[in-house]
């Protein structure tokens, strides 16, 4: 869709996030699973006497969420390939032929008359 001096149109609806934005949520993420970690190595030392099976549970968790922390914090960031064009190609108008314009012609004359 062409503007007047002819300048391309962009839709933004295909844009990624903002740098900004998506470093705020890593982190966000990231401080979300060490307080959960916090929490079950915490719960894993109170519940050692008092349900065994259950602090093992919380423990293992304690173990083994920093890592997954780590590799969701790293991970790159988001593509959005399910996301339309952001390039709004220009419309076209279609083009009558011969015949049709011909056809469109003689229906519009009245009938009884030629």
């Amino acid at each position: 869709m062409p503007k007047r001096g002819g300048t391309e149109v962009f839709r933004i609806t295909g844009a990624r996030q903002g740098l900004a934005d998506d470093v705020r949520g890593r982190q966000r993420r990231y401080v979300i699973s060490m307080t959960v970690r916090t929490l079950s190595v915490i719960a894993a030392a109170v519940l050692w006497n008092v349900e065994r099976h259950v602090a093992i549970v919380a423990l293992a968790l304690g173990i083994l969420l920093p890592y997954i922390a780590v590799v969701i914090a790293n991970a790159g960031r988001e593509s959005a390939p399910s996301l339309p064009s952001t390039f709004v190609p220009t419309p076209t108008r279609p083009a009558l032929d011969a015949a049709e314009a011909k056809d469109d012609a003689d229906t519009e004359r009245p009938q009884g008359r030629k």
